[in-house]
């Protein structure tokens, strides 16, 4: 495929916009369709990045016939479903992370790529940051293997805000969202699969609906262990902080940035095209379009870390 890959972009939201920022960057991909709940705002950003169709119903993107490839920054809750109807539709498609909130979606999402022939991937964006992939390449090349992850998740979100500080129409979940990061990078990272996994979770939100705070023990089959600790009440640093403990070094990676355990920074500028996690994800799903592979995080790739989940889950339910 050399033609330009044009995309139909769901959810303008703060994700949404990383997405568009990135794919400024990528040679051969035009953006022609921008879907959100909001025509005039939707319209808005559409205006600023030059964007020449805007609707409120994805239905009416994958109706065009120019449209390749969907990317999904849409409500978690949707998804699933959103991902099912691309397929269908015969677009290739990027959906954010998670790719559902429940196994059995996921699985009907990895079953209809296989059906179909497409492209389909998630977005885990840890696989792609080059602090990570930095860690990665080391393992890789027999220099490092995990002994632990030591893994902070944490938030200040008592109210239902997005990462913009805007009021949000669905509640977002430590454990199908923002655990699916580090479940999935830490069985990547160590090569193996998870064989172990327990949760505790704290009260729930009387409003929200969901545990606030969440601790999670995860263990590898060949013997590495992770610890991860969530919170939506942290008032402090907010992110993800990950320790790789290891038999050769210690490194501590704050999304893209990278350090010795002893503070000192490596630089990753050198490990890919981009410093941009969100961009080089991007990238991964239009070469692997070009090139008819399967990408980096496609969903079948990341299907065992929603298998876990629903572990966890039913463990927390009981």
């Amino acid at each position: 495929m050399t033609k330009t890959i044009k995309v139909a972009l769901a959810g303008a939201g703060a994700f949404g916009i990383k997405h568009l920022d990135g794919i400024k960057n990528i040679d051969g991909v035009e953006v022609v369709s921008l879907v959100s709940r909001e025509l005039d705002k939707t319209r808005e950003v559409a205006a600023k990045y030059g964007i020449g169709h805007v609707t409120t119903d994805l239905a009416d993107s994958l109706a065009l016939k120019e449209v390749d490839a969907v990317i999904l920054c849409t409500p978690t809750q949707m998804h699933a479903s959103q991902s099912i109807a691309a397929l269908r539709a015969g677009k290739h498609v990027q959906v954010e992370i998670p790719l559902a909130d429940s196994l059995k979606d996921a699985q009907a999402v990895v079953d209809l790529q296989k059906e179909t022939g497409l492209v389909a991937m998630c977005g885990h964006t840890r696989r792609f940051n080059p602090s990570h992939q930095w860690v990665h390449k080391k393992i890789k090349a027999g220099e490092f293997n995990i002994q632990q992850m030591d893994v902070q998740t944490y938030f200040f979100r008592r109210t239902n805000m997005n990462a913009l500080g805007q009021a949000r129409s669905w509640t977002d979940h430590l454990l199908w969202h923002h655990a699916a990061h580090t479940v999935d990078l830490f069985a990547y990272q160590a090569g193996s699969p998870i064989v172990k996994a327990n949760a505790v979770q704290g009260p729930i939100h009387p409003t929200l609906g969901i545990a606030m705070d969440m601790s999670i023990q995860l263990q590898a089959a060949n013997g590495a262990i992770c610890t991860l600790s969530l919170s939506f009440n942290n008032d402090g640093p907010l992110g993800t902080f990950f320790r790789y403990i290891g038999d050769t070094g210690t490194y501590i990676a704050r999304y893209d940035d990278l350090f010795t355990g002893k503070e000192e920074a490596i630089d990753v500028s050198k490990v890919d095209v981009s410093m941009n996690g969100i961009e080089l994800q991007d990238r991964e799903f239009f070469a692997a379009i070009r090139e008819g592979r399967e990408p980096n995080s496609s969903v079948a790739q990341v299907l065992p870390c929603y298998q876990v989940l629903q572990q966890l889950e039913q463990q927390l339910q009981s």
